[in-house]
């Protein structure tokens, strides 16, 4: 396990499922979560292929931090299909402090474990990871 300039050590299932998701596409999206006792990064949901936007939004919650991962695929404007992969920093207004704190400190050193990112995102409610604004960034 790898250790985080916080303290936080990513857990190997954390990696092997975002190769997964790179190489293999058998995830449309992963959320990770901080366990503050074990001091680790943990894979708390996996998202089907066939599962969209709207499920992978659905499972960030309202007053939380998560780190996320999405593969959003699109249409370029001559109708060819392409997918970036985009790490997502959640955290809300309405999570603790300390929370807020853990996940920001960890934050540039857990997505390094993640080779393959291509666009991040930071938000703090849903407005600031909206479908328009996926859209925007993949190009």
């Amino acid at each position: 396990m790898a250790n985080a300039a916080s303290g936080m050590a990513v857990h190997d299932d954390c990696k092997l499922r975002f190769l997964e998701l790179k190489a293999k596409r058998t995830h449309r999206f992963i959320v990770f979560k901080i366990e503050e006792q074990q001091k680790q990064v943990i894979v708390e949901k996996l998202g089907e292929p066939n599962q969209g936007y709207e499920d992978f939004a659905g499972s960030l919650p309202a007053d939380e931090c998560r780190y996320a991962v999405y593969d959003f695929e699109f249409m370029t404007e001559g109708n060819v299909p392409k997918s970036r992969i985009f790490f997502i920093a959640w955290s809300p207004d309405t999570s603790r402090v300390r929370s807020k704190m853990i996940y920001a400190s960890s934050k540039d050193r857990f997505k390094r474990e993640l080779d393959g990112i291509q666009v991040e995102l930071q938000a703090t409610d849903p407005t600031e990871m909206g479908l328009d604004v996926f859209k925007s960034r993949a190009n």
